[in-house]
């Protein structure tokens, strides 16, 4: 099985607890830039990839989705999703995003929230993504960005006080697995290069509709930490359409 860090009970404990995962959508500082890039969810089939407590699921659904189908790797997550998921017209699967499959033009969204990071190779996903989805679908994900995971700890460079001096950049071009540590826990991610990931999208029958590195919204600024995101970007939001 894929590696499944949300299920060990120290660590789920530790992410219940973010922000995001306590106050949902509007606690996420990407949250503002993704929602203005979703299309209409209006009678439409909802895949969620790495759907974690159902957040966008709901949000779907909310919204007029006819049918939303969530996958993730990770028993706990699903148990606080279908909690948190009052439709009947949802359906949660517990498999790794990259051994799961559906019938070819089975949805019409397919998202993916923070969770493609987590895959090996991203070219698999998006070719299987395009089979999923029906002719003019749309595939909406955000991803840490390739700055963020090319060193590999995710942590600020800093001097003997502790004061932040840069973030380190290196190896961008050797792709591949990272030993990152996420609420002071070691996880394993996986680093892609923008290449990998945008032109991917465009070999494997994707057009582009919108690219962006999301800053924090200005309400945000003011919390721990939330003016440091400016010094370099932590995510990449993607807005794609099977032609």
């Amino acid at each position: 099985m894929k590696e499944n860090r949300y299920d060990d009970p120290v660590f789920f404990a530790k992410y219940s607890h973010m922000p995001r995962s306590e106050r949902g959508l509007e606690a996420a500082g990407e949250w503002e830039a993704l929602q203005a890039i979703l299309p209409d969810f209006a009678g439409k089939r909802v895949l969620d990839l790495g759907c974690g407590y159902g957040w966008h699921c709901v949000y779907a659904l909310e919204h007029g989705a006819a049918a939303v189908t969530g996958v993730d790797i990770s028993e706990k997550m699903l148990a606080v999703a279908r909690e948190k998921t009052t439709a009947d017209n949802a359906v949660y699967l517990r498999a790794a995003m990259e051994d799961v499959d559906f019938p070819a033009e089975s949805f019409d969204v397919a998202l993916s929230s923070l969770a493609l990071h987590y895959v090996a190779s991203f070219a698999d996903m998006a070719q299987k993504v395009h089979r999923w989805l029906k002719p003019g679908g749309n595939f909406v994900f955000s991803i840490e960005h390739p700055i963020f995971t090319a060193y590999g700890n995710q942590d600020w460079y800093r001097d003997a006080q502790g004061n932040i001096l840069h973030f380190p950049v290196d190896n961008y071009f050797y792709e591949g697995p990272r030993q990152a540590v996420f609420l002071g826990e070691k996880v394993v991610k996986y680093h892609h290069t923008l290449t990998t990931i945008l032109d991917g999208l465009l070999a494997h029958g994707f057009a582009l509709r919108r690219v962006v590195e999301p800053q924090p919204p200005a309400r945000m600024l003011d919390m721990d930490g939330m003016r440091d995101e400016l010094r370099r970007p932590m995510m990449l939001l993607v807005a794609a359409q099977k032609a």
